[in-house]
């Protein structure tokens, strides 16, 4: 039986990774110190299988027996959580990464790093291929995921090359699905909340800038595959299907039944202007690519919001 650790597990995107991995008949250990985590998202798990221990990775980290794979997603993810928590978001990026490598190496583990498309800041190129390095702001008020994260790639590259770790890195492009949080400061859970109080949508800047959505259960298949795959350079999961946000917003408002229509507010500093993933390499390498539609994704989204609000 393999044997798991998630960090961030009890939080969203780690929640159903949990689900996935005891599906895939796993044991799994679940770790989050619920800074931004819940135990509400892995209540339904009734698994002798599946142990959750509340522990904060920047410390140091160790679990009795074998270990075959370490999913390293513990980390602030939303805007508005690493503004609140900038310390926090760049301790565990660097320390977190470092203690989740070091017990991988000890356990002769495979560490899959849970990256991030932040890793390509403001992008001057697209859509966003492997190669591409980057347009960042260290010092802006977004600086301390991103850096946090393009530091977690370079640590897990080092112990790849130096302690030959067996190490996978998956760059995550938006991802959205049940068990998000209400004010979670992202675009999805923003504009259903909204939605649902029959509010204005509240869409930053002119509306243009774009975005992709993948749902929730494509994005733990991805990481699955990549994690029992043998590629251990960055790999883009996420998907391709790019639209403006003023189009998701007026999409919501369809969906929801909506009239009160969209507010417009500043733009945010260092916003991104485009995302979409280049995933040719997902799908030649790991024979991966989205099987959930966007509105198929989002009606699922929107009954589980509607028994939340």
């Amino acid at each position: 039986m393999p044997r798991s650790l998630v960090t961030g597990g009890a939080g969203f995107i780690g929640s159903h990774l949990c689900d996935f991995l005891l599906d895939a008949g796993h044991e799994v250990i679940c770790i989050d110190n619920l800074i931004t985590g819940t135990t509400d998202n892995i209540a339904h798990i009734k698994n002798e299988r599946f142990t959750f221990l509340k522990y904060n990775v920047t410390n140091y980290l160790f679990v009795n027996g074998p270990l075959d794979y370490v999913f390293h997603l513990a980390s602030p993810a939303s805007p508005v959580d690493y503004l609140e928590l900038p310390i926090q978001t760049m301790k565990v990026g660097a320390l977190g990464t470092l203690n989740a490598l070091g017990l991988a190496k000890a356990k002769n583990a495979t560490l899959i790093l849970a990256s991030t498309s932040e890793v390509y800041g403001d992008p001057e190129h697209h859509p966003q291929k492997e190669s591409y390095w980057g347009n960042v702001n260290p010092i802006g008020p977004r600086g301390v995921y991103d850096e946090a994260k393009r530091f977690a790639e370079a640590l897990t590259m080092a112990y790849h090359r130096y302690h030959a770790v067996k190490t996978r890195i998956a760059r995550i492009f938006n991802t959205f699905g049940p068990r998000m949080r209400l004010r979670d400061g992202r675009v999805v859970p923003n504009f259903i909340c909204q939605a649902l109080a029959n509010e204005p949508l509240t869409v930053y800047g002119d509306g243009s800038q774009t975005r992709s959505f993948c749902y929730v259960s494509d994005l733990v298949d991805g990481l699955f595959r990549l994690a029992t795959s043998s590629e251990t350079d960055p790999t883009n999961i996420g998907n391709p299907d790019e639209m403006s946000i003023l189009d998701f917003a007026k999409k919501i408002n369809q969906l929801t039944s909506n009239e009160a229509g969209i507010a417009y507010r500043q733009l945010p500093v260092d916003d991104p202007k485009c995302r979409r993933p280049d995933i040719s390499k997902a799908l030649e390498v790991l024979a991966w690519e989205p099987k959930v539609g966007l509105e198929e994704g989002l009606r699922r989204t929107l009954d589980w919001f509607k028994g939340q609000v």
